[in-house]
């Protein structure tokens, strides 16, 4: 318990150093990550009833949740964003486990996933999904989105707000029917999370055209 305590506080201290040095905004850096730790583990303490290989990967789990974003090609090189994670979890991960890591923050991303499908990463490939989908479960914030899009697009909140309309009727509210959860646990939460952020953007379309 106490190496594991160690390793998840080390990777928040990470996310906001990294963060920092290359200016990734709230939507992606330490609220995000958070977000999809606490995703992961809901997920990962489901699926570990039905497959208990996963107690040996609570460690992959779980920093790949935490550190998915500190490579992300949005913000930084992906190659020197791994070099850096590499060199700062090499004493407090296993070569295998960082190398696991690498992987599943590498493949994970939504459109990685749509160009060239899922990796086959043999024994992980559970652990893969539980980040994968905890990520994709964190995306159904609304205004995270909408931050994303005025912090990094220099666009105004209607014209943000406009695209991200369009970002969820023709990506993210596709999700479940694109088949995009393997986790039953995923699949039950998509949905509540599906008809909330419909109501949320319906909520904050008439909150702000109501003042126009």
């Amino acid at each position: 318990m106490k190496i594991y305590s160690t390793l998840i506080n080390y990777a928040f201290n990470f996310v906001i150093k990294t963060s920092k040095q290359y200016n990734i905004d709230d939507s992606h850096s330490l609220r995000h990550s958070m977000e999809v730790f606490q995703f992961a583990n809901q997920i990962y303490n489901n699926e570990l009833i039905n497959n208990p290989c996963l107690l040996n990967q609570k460690n992959i789990v779980m920093c790949s949740a935490i550190l998915h974003d500190m490579c992300d090609k949005k913000y930084l090189d992906e190659d020197e964003g791994i070099r850096n994670l590499n060199e700062q979890f090499k004493d407090l991960l296993p070569e295998e486990e960082l190398s696991v890591v690498n992987q599943i923050i590498s493949s994970m991303s939504y459109s990685t996933v749509k160009k060239v499908g899922y990796p086959d990463l043999n024994m992980y490939n559970s652990a893969y999904h539980i980040v994968r989908e905890a990520d994709l479960l964190a995306a159904y914030d609304v205004e995270r989105c909408i931050m994303y899009q005025m912090f990094n697009k220099d666009s105004d909140y209607q014209f943000s707000l406009n695209y991200v309309n369009e970002l969820f009727q023709n990506r993210v509210l596709k999700y479940i029917d694109d088949n995009l959860f393997v986790n039953e646990y995923s699949k039950n939460l998509a949905f509540k999370l599906h008809d909330n952020s419909v109501k949320k953007l319906e909520e904050i379309n008439n909150i702000y055209f109501d003042l126009n």
